[in-house]
């Protein structure tokens, strides 16, 4: 009896047996927490530590310092420019429209010297008056406006007589060209200018052309009632 219970504690068919440990497993937890929380600050004061011994650290600062110098002086540099930049465009707009300014008073200066141009064969008619009729012509000029849709004209009448009497007439324009390929002619709109002048008279407008014209010509005729007395034709 005594050795069949021996054998049955020894056998596997034993009773089974449970191993309690002394801690409770929240314990031990927190325990093994503490311990790898102590091994990480551990290896991390020796990361740093290491890196004190070699410099590293004093190197990265002095790096950073560097750096930060570096950022400073580029964008004072990059302020500079921008500076620059916008002063250049500045100055260009400026002489853009000093350009245009310039261009607009020659235009004007043009137009000044072929009026000047007119007064001075004016007078020297009038010096020659003795060898003169009693009236002309002395300058007819017509351009497109920059739209094509009007034509602007002058005339330049003179009565080249000393102490000439006061006349009293028209001036009577007609515009000539194609419109659509064909044969085309046009009067003023409101029919002919009056006109009155002594020694001389400077007659101008602006008109209304028809869609697709091209004027080629230009006529202008001064009239005492249904006399022509002067006549002058420019072709464009």
């Amino acid at each position: 009896m005594r050795f069949r219970l021996l054998r049955r504690r020894l056998t596997i068919s034993a009773p089974s047996m449970t191993v309690r440990g002394a801690l409770p497993w929240p314990l031990r937890w927190v325990a093994l927490a503490l311990m790898l929380g102590f091994s990480a600050a551990m290896g991390l004061w020796a990361f740093e530590f290491g890196k004190e011994i070699a410099g590293l650290d004093r190197d990265a600062k002095e790096e950073l310092l560097k750096l930060r110098a570096e950022v400073t002086q580029l964008r004072t540099e990059n302020d500079k420019h921008l500076s620059v930049v916008n002063t250049s465009g500045l100055t260009l707009v400026s002489e853009k429209a000093e350009k245009d300014n310039l261009n607009a008073q020659l235009k004007q200066l043009e137009a000044d010297n072929r009026t000047l141009r007119d007064d001075l064969g004016f007078f020297e008619k009038l010096t020659n008056a003795g060898n003169a009729g009693s009236l002309a012509i002395r300058s007819l000029q017509a351009e497109l406006v920059a739209d094509g849709n009007h034509i602007k004209w002058q005339a330049l009448v003179i009565q080249p007589l000393k102490n000439a009497p006061v006349f009293n007439g028209k001036l009577e324009l007609t515009f000539s060209g194609l419109q659509n390929g064909k044969p085309w002619s046009m009067s003023l709109p409101g029919g002919a200018q009056a006109l009155q002048l002594t020694q001389y008279k400077r007659a101008e407008g602006l008109v209304d052309l028809p869609p697709q014209v091209i004027v080629k010509a230009v006529s202008a005729k001064v009239l005492d009632g249904n006399t022509s007395k002067a006549m002058l034709a420019i072709k464009l």
